[in-house]
C-alpha cells in the first residue's frame, strides 16, 4: 500500500524549530484557524468546502424507503465518505486505511450520533415510509484537518438541502416535484461543527488547564464559521430568487410576445 513520503531529519528539525519559535509555514499563528470558503451548488445539498488547501465536497439525497423495523417512527441517516488517490497517494480505491476508519467514525460521533437531524421528521408513514438521508463526502485534496473540514462540509451541505415536499391520503403517498410545491428544508437541531475534537488513546497526561484553552478557543471559532455559514445560505438563496424572478418575467414576455 503506497504511503506518504517519510519525513527527513532535516525537516522533523525545521518542524520542532518551528513550533519552539511559534511559527508556520502559512504565516498563521499556532492558534490561528485555516481559512474557510463555503460554496453550494445549483442543485440542493451539494457543498464545496476549502479548509486552506484541503477541498471536501459532500452531496446530500434521499430517497423514500422502508424504516428500520426497530425504529418504525423515524427515517435513516447516514454517512459514506470516500478517500482516495485524488486526495493523497497514501489513500487507494477499495482499501480503507486506519486514517479512514478513524476519520469516518469521528464524523459518525460527531454529527449522525449527535442527532443533528430530527429522524422522527423524516417518517412518512409510521412503519411503513420514511425519507432515507445520506451524505456523500468526497475529500479532493488532504493537507490536513480532514475532520474539521468534512463535519463543516456535511453540516453546510444538510443546511443547504431541500427534499420534495410529500401528501399523504390514507395509505396514498404522493411526492410532489420540484415544480409543484416548495421543497422542504431538513428538520435540524444543532450545528455541530468541529474543530476541537480529541482522540487520545495512551500518550502524556494533557494539563485540564489546556484542555479548556483549547474548547474556549474553539468555541470562538465556531461561532465565526456558524456566521460564514449562514451569511453563505443568505447569500445562495438570495441569487435563487433573483434567477427564479428573471425565469418568470422571461416566461411572461414570451407569452405576452
Amino acid at each position: 500500500m503506497p504511503r506518504e513520503p517519510e519525513y527527513s531529519n532535516n525537516e522533523k528539525a525545521f518542524v520542532l524549530e518551528a513550533i519552539q519559535q511559534g511559527l508556520r509555514v502559512d504565516g498563521r499563528q499556532l492558534d490561528e484557524f485555516r481559512k474557510v470558503d463555503i460554496s453550494f451548488g445549483e442543485e440542493f445539498g451539494l457543498t464545496d468546502i476549502k479548509l486552506g488547501r484541503t477541498r471536501v465536497i459532500v452531496r446530500v439525497s434521499a430517497e423514500v424507503t422502508k424504516p428500520y423495523p426497530d425504529q418504525p417512527f423515524e427515517g435513516i441517516f447516514s454517512i459514506t465518505t470516500e478517500l482516495g488517490p485524488m486526495a493523497s497517494p497514501a489513500f487507494e480505491v477499495g482499501r480503507s486505511t486506519e486514517q479512514e476508519v478513524l476519520l469516518a467514525r469521528l464524523i459518525e460521533k460527531a454529527i449522525r450520533r449527535s442527532n443533528a437531524i430530527d429522524q422522527e421528521s423524516l417518517c412518512i408513514v409510521a412503519g411503513q415510509k420514511c425519507w432515507s438521508v445520506r451524505a456523500d463526502v468526497h475529500f479532493l485534496d488532504h493537507d490536513g484537518a480532514l475532520v474539521d473540514a468534512s463535519c463543516i462540509a456535511v453540516v453546510a451541505a444538510l443546511t443547504h438541502f431541500r427534499r420534495p415536499d410529500v401528501s399523504v391520503e390514507g395509505e396514498k403517498v404522493t411526492i410532489h416535484t420540484l415544480t409543484e410545491r416548495v421543497p422542504v428544508p431538513l428538520s435540524i437541531l444543532h450545528l455541530p461543527i468541529c474543530v476541537c475534537q480529541i482522540s487520545k488513546a495512551g500518550g502524556m497526561a494533557i494539563e485540564a488547564v489546556i484542555l479548556m484553552s483549547c474548547a474556549t478557543q474553539a468555541l470562538l471559532v465556531v461561532r465565526q464559521v456558524t456566521e460564514l455559514l449562514m451569511n453563505k445560505l443568505e447569500e445562495d438563496q438570495e441569487k435563487r430568487v433573483r434567477r427564479d424572478n428573471l425565469l418568470k418575467a422571461s416566461a411572461e414576455n414570451v407569452r405576452r410576445a
